[in-house]
């Protein structure tokens, strides 16, 4: 089931043996099945960073399933390119319809965070495409413009394949793929932050919210740092981004000074990247990642709508 905004709400998780579709192991597969089997995290990956929502990303594995059973697999030259080809496309349908809901929703909209499972963080590029700040770094390019970039700088996918994806010429895919290029060149964090530097920055947030002494998170801070909270309509948070480190510093010192006393803050890798998981009553409440630039904050952002947390409670594999 789908919620109003996109979000699963049927308590769906991500796991290591992968997500939606057919068994991920036991007994003996038919070819169809167990090619997609072979490729289902490879699949996910490609519908998660074209959407940023697990649930929907499901969902369109699900709808790649359903079309791959009706392949005669003796017609399709290359099973991993085709099956990429009809991801991309029930992606590409999904994100027109997902940029629909966001017109609606309730205060901002920040992509949906998943416990990854460690080899994400090894591979550098890939923990880089689906970071929080990359994601809503996508979220800027038109769907088509972000299905090119995606299949091209993330998967390596040639133009010949893209184009078939797309429903595009070779020679129009090659100049859509220049243009987002640019664009995201232009918007991406500057420069490669180290792990290091990161659970530097979430450790002082987390001394910060349980001393209340906010000066070593505020040296962290850019001038023009930002802040966004996604609750949902469900969870109280901001309506519009915060911006500038004073207003942020004193939004964190209102709603930082019980966290100590009620709850934990605990290091935790979304994305690939170091995050910090905020637990009230032993349960999820808020997931917050940063983005650096040049060794400050210019990013922080805290999910808490409770119908985008279901990966946090199971590992999520990816795969290029």
């Amino acid at each position: 089931m789908t919620s109003e905004h996109g979000e699963g709400t049927d308590g769906r998780s991500g796991t290591t043996a992968g997500p939606a579709g057919p068994p991920a192991g036991g007994g003996s597969l038919d070819p169809a099945t167990e090619t997609f089997v072979a490729h289902r995290n490879l699949l996910f990956t490609v519908a998660y960073e074209m959407l940023g929502s697990a649930a929907d990303a499901e969902d369109v594995l699900q709808e790649t399933w359903l079309r791959w059973t009706g392949v005669d697999l003796d017609s399709v030259r290359e099973r991993r390119a085709y099956l990429v080809r009809i991801t991309t496309r029930q992606a590409l349908s999904r994100l027109r319809t997902l940029g629909r809901r966001k017109e609606s929703y309730v205060g901002p909209w920040l992509p949906e965070p998943l416990l990854t499972t460690p080899d994400v963080a090894e591979d550098v590029e890939l923990a880089d495409s689906v970071s929080t700040a990359m994601l809503l770094v996508l979220e800027t390019l038109a769907p088509t413009e972000r299905a090119v970039f995606v299949l091209r700088e993330v998967f390596a996918l040639g133009y010949d394949e893209i184009a078939e994806a797309v429903g595009k010429s070779p020679a129009a895919v090659r100049q859509i793929a220049h243009r987002a290029r640019a664009h995201v060149a232009a918007r991406r964090p500057r420069g490669a932050v180290s792990a290091a530097e990161a659970e530097g920055a979430l450790e002082a947030f987390r001394r910060a919210a349980e001393t209340g002494d906010l000066q070593g998170l505020c040296d962290l801070l850019a001038p023009d740092v930002v802040f966004l909270g996604d609750g949902g309509g469900v969870k109280q948070a901001v309506l519009r981004p915060v911006v500038g480190s004073d207003k942020v510093a004193r939004l964190l010192a209102a709603g930082l000074g019980n966290v100590a006393a009620l709850g934990s803050l605990r290091p935790v890798r979304v994305n690939g990247h170091p995050a910090l998981v905020l637990r009230l009553d032993d349960a999820i409440d808020t997931v917050v990642t940063v983005r650096i630039d040049d060794g400050l904050i210019t990013g922080l952002y805290a999910v808490r709508n409770p119908e985008k947390l279901s990966h946090m409670h199971r590992e999520t594999a990816l795969r290029r």
